[in-house]
């Protein structure tokens, strides 16, 4: 059920609960507030998760990208040592 669905749904809810006596109304009124309340804590929860989920995902292609670079590095800097290592000894 998506977003528009449940405030429909909660909508037309309301509306028949208001249909009812006043001795029921209270009550059940009071359990469709708290539920809205509710559905709307999950869904503010939710996107909290979601943005730390696309953080996430944005810090894991930066290490990786930074793992990628320093291998690069590594392989050149064995290669210049190795290069003045050896030369060194030839001469």
């Amino acid at each position: 059920m998506n977003e528009t669905d449940f405030q429909a749904k909660l909508g037309e809810l309301i509306s028949q609960i208001d249909d009812l006596p006043t001795g029921q109304r209270e009550e059940l009124r009071k359990l469709a507030d708290e539920t809205k309340a509710r559905h709307d804590k999950i869904r503010t929860t939710i996107k909290g998760l979601q943005d730390s989920l696309d953080y996430l995902r944005l810090s894991v292609k930066y290490l990786v990208f930074d793992l990628e670079a320093t291998r690069r590095e590594n392989e050149y800097l064995r290669k210049v040592v190795e290069g003045n290592h050896t030369d060194p000894n030839e001469g």
